[in-house]
């Protein structure tokens, strides 16, 4: 029985989903021709087209959980995403989108080049057996800035005229990358608790937002073959008529961070830090740098997100994204993330975003009204945190000491009554 009850234990997070998706069947109302409308292909769809910008917030987020951090500027650097993204697709010329966008990509580009140059290195070293080459940090520095001024100048000189779906591809989530490392230099050198300083820019976002698209302008409208490219059009497109397109880019970004926390020496330093981030020190774990990629690539994500935002809803908002980091964090919390850090899976993030998009679909298929929905998200949110906790033993705990304390009271009752009978 002890092998039975470890398999329970291993698979509870898929037995949950299961259970729910069963709930949506069951409980599904029935079409006009007598189909199961849970079940229909439109439906299903519509479920990982909506789950596609959670759950690519939520895929960093998991990443800034098991360093044992906390993101709330990802609503914010979602809304400033999805503003930018409008801005570059139905403008031209210069404006504080480029504003914005053309020092986002120098760093981007420079950080990108300058890891490409050093790991070439790295290799040639390996290769050839030999030592450092003085100087040759200086060449791939040099090199790096000189390639991040290009790029910079090229998406720059592109202000003339709209941006295509590339440049939009590479401008957005580079802001949102600037942003993310601002949060991780801020933490790291400041040594501050990632909650203040997140929750600081989660502020800061929702004003650079507003200002970069204008004191009275509440909505950016996209309407792609009209005000913006047509090409636009296909992040939002059904691939065989059946397979949303930001579902297939969700599932890509599962996918490609699975591979790196499970295979790459990155992924072991995210987990030895979430463990022990002192241990993970000594050991020798850059951990500043470890925790600056992390916050940085939770923010490129978030900007990531924004587009496909702008995509399915035809619009830049700045405040597009305000509740979207406490959705990403249930999301990871559901699928076995610990918020001490240090255990985790992107696999349960995805179960985690499915469990939650698939609440939200059998929710509204029978009319729930939105409140309601929301007190049983959080109490499905509770339920979550104590089986994947595994907080049994707390609640046993809490009720011996309740009777702990009763006993003294019965024995000074019992005493007085035993008084009470010598004496008469």
């Amino acid at each position: 029985m002890e092998w039975l009850k470890g398999i329970v234990k291993a698979t509870k997070l898929y037995w949950g989903l299961a259970l729910l998706f069963a709930v949506g069947v069951l409980s599904s109302p029935v079409s006009s021709k007598g189909h199961n409308i849970f079940l229909s292909f439109g439906n299903l769809s519509d479920v990982f087209r909506q789950i596609s910008v959670t759950g690519i917030t939520a895929v960093g987020m998991t990443l800034v959980i098991l360093i044992a951090g906390i993101d709330l500027s990802v609503g914010s650097v979602l809304a400033l995403g999805s503003v930018v993204c409008a801005m570059l697709l139905t403008n031209e010329g210069w404006s504080s989108a480029y504003l914005l966008g053309v020092p986002a990509v120098f760093l981007l580009a420079f950080l990108v080049v300058l890891g490409v140059v050093s790991f070439a290195v790295k290799v040639q070293r390996r290769a050839t057996q030999t030592g450092a080459v003085p100087g040759i940090s200086k060449i791939a520095l040099v090199a790096a800035l000189a390639a991040a001024f290009v790029v910079a100048a090229l998406v720059a000189s592109s202000s003339a005229s709209k941006a295509s779906v590339l440049l939009v591809l590479l401008v957005v989530p580079a802001v949102g990358l600037m942003l993310g490392a601002i949060n991780g230099v801020v933490i790291v050198g400041g040594r501050l608790q990632p909650f203040i300083v997140t929750l600081a820019m989660m502020v800061a976002g929702l004003g650079i937002a507003r200002l970069t698209a204008g004191q009275n302008t509440a909505v950016w409208p996209v309407y792609t073959g009209s005000n913006a490219t047509q090409d636009f059009e296909a992040l939002r497109a059904l691939i065989f008529g059946i397979i949303p397109v930001p579902g297939v880019i969700f599932a890509g970004v599962i996918l490609l961070f699975w591979i790196i926390l499970r295979f790459t020496k990155f992924g072991r330093y995210v987990y030895a830090i979430g463990g022990n981030e002192e241990a993970a020190r000594l050991a020798g774990v850059p951990v500043w740098r470890v925790k600056i990629t992390v916050y940085a690539i939770s923010g490129y994500l978030a900007a990531l997100a924004g587009i496909l935002y702008v995509a399915q809803y035809r619009q830049g908002k700045p405040d597009a994204g305000m509740g979207l980091e406490l959705d990403a964090i249930a999301a990871v919390v559901i699928g076995g993330t610990s918020l001490m850090g240090g255990r985790g899976s992107m696999i349960g993030t995805l179960v985690g975003v499915l469990i939650f998009g698939f609440l939200s679909n059998i929710l509204q298929l029978n009319n729930i009204d939105s409140n309601t929905q929301l007190v049983l998200k959080g109490i499905i949110i509770i339920v979550a945190v104590l089986l994947q906790e595994r907080r049994s033993s707390g609640w046993m705990f809490f009720l011996s000491q309740l009777k702990v304390r009763d006993a003294p009271e019965r024995s000074v009752s019992s005493q007085q009554t035993e008084t009470g009978r010598h004496g008469e």
